[in-house]
């Protein structure tokens, strides 16, 4: 809205720097960081008094989540307005990145949202039927592919290679949305200990900062050998105001948890950060520097496979966070360690943009 103004009144001096895409990235990061903390105490008051007994904890998980009983959900919630309001404040509302991005991340947080509140109601940890969830998500993940394909090509480009990319076609509309939805998912699995999602969400969303606004530049894109896609550098904007709104949960959300992120958000921010790559043309990129998530839902996966065809598991439980659980770790331990590893591998996602 404000860079829309600046367009239409044609401000100077001071005000001019609202047309800058580095000032209005920082300004959205501070405006949702803001907002966050200023909503929050209210906001999860309020969560207490609606939910009672707060988010169901599962039976069969670790022993010492049952301390967290009482805990209110649906804290991406408090994500989701600081983080749509930044947007709408300090993007360019004509760019249709933007709203296929808007799209995503407000669809997921609804059909998170749905999936939280029948928890909460159920008092049953299950949810929604995942094949009803997973069918709303590639609904609203084809519809912003749609939106992000008309304004790119339909090349696979492959990091480490200058210059070199597989043409997929109208496959490439199949692939978009499910790398949108499969971020969702794969952050929504890891969001199982306190802080855990949070920060690497934080991570990834630094690291695309980055990555848009050079691909959106021509100069920059040409020096490095990465695709250069006009527009992609307004979502450096978005990238910003995801990790503002995330540092602001993460207070609330630090060891020992005042509220959880639920499915409303930890879908809604897995799902934005897999449009961003699309629209930037670093899907695979997000694999390595999202490469936390990534193994979270490999772990799941492989032990749903290996346990329905031998009966016998490969980790003591799934996703892996719970697995170093039960070895002994503390949870504090698990987060910290985690945390670290998405650092590194944020760091060796951004050096593919080098390494061509």
């Amino acid at each position: 809205m404000l860079y829309f103004l600046a367009q239409l009144l044609d401000f100077e001096g001071l005000l001019n720097l609202i047309r800058y895409q580095t000032f209005r990235s920082g300004a959205a990061m501070m405006t949702a960081l803001v907002i966050g903390l200023l909503i929050g105490p209210k906001f999860i008051a309020m969560l207490r008094v609606r939910q009672g007994k707060g988010q169901p904890i599962r039976a069969d998980g670790p022993a010492s989540h049952q301390a967290k009983v009482g805990t209110p959900t649906m804290g991406g919630l408090m994500i989701l307005i600081a983080l749509i309001l930044s947007m709408l404040l300090w993007m360019d509302l004509s760019n249709p990145f933007v709203w296929a991005c808007l799209a995503v991340t407000a669809g997921f947080g609804v059909i998170g949202f749905v999936d939280d509140f029948d928890k909460v109601t159920k008092r049953s940890h299950k949810g929604v039927s995942g094949r009803v969830r997973l069918l709303a998500e590639f609904i609203v993940a084809g519809i912003a592919a749609y939106l992000i394909v008309g304004e790119i090509n339909t090349n696979l480009y492959v990091p480490f290679l200058s210059d070199r990319s597989i043409p997929l076609g109208w496959l490439y509309y199949v692939f978009a949305a499910t790398v949108i939805v499969g971020a969702g998912n794969a952050v929504n699995l890891t969001d199982g200990l306190d802080g855990l999602a949070t920060m690497p969400v934080v991570i990834a969303a630094g690291a695309f900062m980055l990555i848009c606004y050079l691909v959106g530049r021509v100069d920059y894109s040409e020096y490095l050998g990465i695709p250069h896609v006009p527009q992609a550098g307004e979502l450096a904007i978005l990238c910003a105001a995801i990790m503002g709104a995330g540092l602001a949960f993460l207070w609330f959300n630090a060891p020992p948890a005042a509220v959880f992120m639920g499915d409303t958000g930890s879908l809604a921010l897995g799902g934005a950060l897999g449009a961003i790559a699309v629209a930037s043309h670093h899907e695979i990129v997000l694999a390595i520097v999202g490469g936390l998530f990534v193994l979270e839902a490999v772990s799941v996966i492989i032990q749903v496979f290996w346990f329905k065809r031998t009966g016998k598991r490969v980790f003591r439980m799934a996703p892996i966070h719970h697995h170093f659980e039960q070895l002994g770790w503390k949870e504090s331990t698990v987060v910290i360690r985690f945390w670290i590893i998405s650092i590194v591998l944020a760091v060796i996602g951004l050096a593919t943009l080098k390494l061509r």
